[in-house]
């Protein structure tokens, strides 16, 4: 007479087996959905430079036309300020950040990274007759919780900001998050990068920023971690560490001398 008798053998073997499927399931969807997420991340990165550049309602439901339509990407060498070769759609920066044969340690580390990556995108928009208008350069820095990323849009004569656009945070709703607010982003455009030494002034004010003030913006009320975080990450990315090579490299090739 067979026993139906449950071992502990047979008990292990079949969570051995459930687990197996279960693992070889999850795997096939990854791959499966793997085209799925790098295109929506794709299209997700292109709406935000889009906005930055100010031709979000210009693209409607058309991202990635528009986007096609008017932005040139180009890989920049951060310390020389050069373009280099290489395609921007493989660029990774938080990958080349944690790399040390891709990224350095800054010297002044104000911005709180850790690790900078040696190369960058930077994004030239153009207008209707082929002239860019806007250039778009990337951004990342610690906040309250983690590194906030997002894109500064500049105007032709890189110094005067067009757009201040966060992508990816995690700040406290209500409090540091407020860098998503329309009404906060509403105050950058017009603002100054630059004094007229060329020394990055740009910077969020506790209290409110006067009428007068060509570099301050508003705080974010009740985050003062997250506002400091947004100041010294400006002043470090428009530094000598961050763009700044680049825009004198970038003006000079434009024969407009140092920055203004």
């Amino acid at each position: 007479m067979s026993s139906n008798k449950e071992t502990p053998i047979k008990t292990i073997g079949f969570v051995l087996i459930v687990c197996l499927v279960c693992a070889a399931l999850v795997s096939i969807s990854a791959v499966q959905l793997k085209p799925l997420q790098v295109a929506n991340k794709l299209l997700d990165q292109q709406t935000k430079i889009l906005e930055t550049a100010g031709l979000l309602d210009v693209a409607g439901d058309d991202i990635v036309a528009t986007f096609n339509k008017y932005v040139d990407a180009k890989m920049i060498d951060l310390d020389s300020g050069e373009f280099i070769e290489g395609d921007p759609l493989l660029f990774d920066e938080r990958r080349n950040s944690r790399d040390a044969t891709k990224s350095e340690k800054p010297d002044n580390d104000i911005a709180g990274i850790n690790r900078r990556s040696n190369n960058a995108v930077v994004y030239l928009v153009r207008n209707d007759e082929g002239e860019v208008n806007t250039i778009v350069l990337p951004i990342v820095g610690s906040g309250l919780w983690d590194l906030m990323y997002g894109y500064v849009g500049l105007e032709s004569d890189l110094n005067t900001v067009r757009s201040v656009v966060y992508s990816d945070h995690k700040e406290t709703p209500g409090l540091g998050a407020e860098v998503m607010n329309p009404k906060w982003k509403a105050l950058w455009p017009g603002k100054k990068i630059y004094d007229d030494k060329g020394e990055p002034k740009v910077h969020l004010v506790k209290g409110g920023a006067k009428a007068n003030d060509i570099h301050g913006v508003d705080a974010l009320s009740g985050a003062t971690l997250t506002s400091n975080g947004v100041t010294r990450t400006l002043q470090f990315w428009f530094g000598e560490e961050g763009y700044k090579p680049f825009i004198a490299k970038y003006r000079s090739s434009l024969g407009k001398g140092g920055v203004n």
